[in-house]
């Protein structure tokens, strides 16, 4: 099995694949969409493997902390979600953000995750609340240093924003982008220039 790869990017596609060089093999890796925005051509990079074996492939997952791999090993487990899904869940809401949404029981913050709906959030929130007491987020303790905005702050800017009329997919993509740090208003400003540079 492999854990983890240490190389040169070689080539990455919008599919969210990118192609690892590790000492002149080739490892074609499947990343989330905010990683992949990140791992430019010819740069280095450590990933967190996840090899997810089936009896007709094999693929490997990276991530970038060994918390967005326990995340996402963590919804594999849960019913009805496969890779794709956990992987959308995760670029939409960091791990240390995930926790706060499902402790808080905010199933409009995970239907802000492309595909799923409000049912579904809500059983995922049952499903998720037992298994995501692991060590690593034990106490709801931040993941990866610094202060997060918990899914009270994701829920405000998002109400806000719906209030100020604009269109779900577009509230989608905007608090997808945003910085897992901040409080509420610097959050709503940021989603704001985030949708006038669309709109302009």
């Amino acid at each position: 099995m492999i854990g983890s790869l240490r190389g040169q990017v070689l080539e990455r596609d919008l599919e969210g694949r990118v192609l690892v060089d590790v000492a002149g093999v080739g490892y074609d890796v499947v990343v989330s969409p905010r990683l992949l925005a990140e791992l430019e051509p010819t740069s280095s990079v450590f990933l967190y493997i996840h090899h997810h074996i089936r009896e007709d492939a094999q693929t490997l997952y990276g991530f970038a902390t060994v918390d967005d791999r326990a995340t996402f090993r963590v919804l594999l487990t849960t019913h009805g979600v496969g890779p794709a899904l956990a992987l959308a869940i995760l670029a939409t809401h960091p791990p240390a953000v995930l926790v706060d949404v499902v402790a808080e029981g905010d199933a409009g913050a995970l239907t802000l995750v492309p595909g799923v709906g409000k049912k579904t959030a809500e059983r995922l929130i049952v499903e998720l609340r037992n298994r995501l007491s692991l060590p690593i987020i034990e106490g709801g303790a931040p993941l990866t240093g610094g202060e997060r905005a918990g899914p009270s702050a994701i829920a405000e800017v998002r109400e806000a924003l719906a209030g100020l009329g604009y269109q779900p997919d577009e509230i989608r993509e905007s608090l997808r982008e945003l910085a897992v740090d901040g409080e509420p208003a610097s959050l709503l400003r940021e989603a704001l220039q985030q949708l006038a540079v669309r709109r302009a």
